[in-house]
C-alpha cells in the first residue's frame, strides 16, 4: 500500500500539540507545587527564626516578666526585617517552667497569596506554630 500523495510515511503533524495537551498540566501542576511548598518552607523557617532570637535574647532577664518583656521586644524588632510576615498575624507565647523557658511563635499564613491555590494543590496547615525552649541557668 502506497502513502497518499504530499504526505510523508513519518508525518506527526498534531502529535506535539498532543503530548503538551497530556503533559502540559501535569507540568503546570508541578511547577505551581514547587513555588507554593517553597513559600512555605521560607515562611516556617522564618517563624523559627524569630522564636530562636526571641529566646536567646529573653535568657538575659531577671524574671519570667522581664524574660517575656525581653522576648516581645526581640520579636517586634526584628519582625521588620521578615518583609513577607504581617506583624498583625503573630502571636508570641511565653512559658517558663523548672528553669527551661519556651518561646511560642504562632503565624496565621491563610492571607499570604500562596493560600490563594488552596483548591488546586494541596496545602499544608495556614498555621505555622514554631517554638524554641532554653535552660534558663543551672548550667
Amino acid at each position: 500500500m502506497q502513502d497518499p500523495p504530499g504526505r510523508s510515511p513519518l508525518c506527526t503533524s498534531g502529535a506535539v500539540a498532543l503530548e503538551f495537551a497530556i503533559i502540559g498540566p501535569v507540568l503546570i501542576m508541578l511547577l505551581l507545587g514547587i513555588m507554593v511548598y517553597g513559600g512555605y518552607f521560607l515562611m516556617a523557617h522564618s517563624v523559627q527564626q524569630l522564636a530562636n532570637d526571641a529566646a536567646r535574647a529573653a535568657l538575659g532577664g531577671l524574671s519570667d516578666s522581664e524574660r517575656q518583656q525581653l522576648a516581645a521586644n526581640c520579636l517586634a524588632n526584628e519582625l521588620p526585617t521578615y518583609g513577607f510576615l504581617s506583624p498583625k498575624l503573630v502571636q508570641l507565647g511565653y512559658a517558663d517552667q523548672s528553669q527551661v523557658m519556651t518561646v511560642n511563635i504562632a503565624y496565621d499564613a491563610s492571607g499570604s497569596p500562596l493560600w490563594a491555590l488552596n483548591g488546586i494543590i494541596p496545602m499544608p496547615s495556614s498555621s505555622i506554630v514554631r517554638s524554641a525552649s532554653v535552660q534558663v541557668g543551672g548550667f
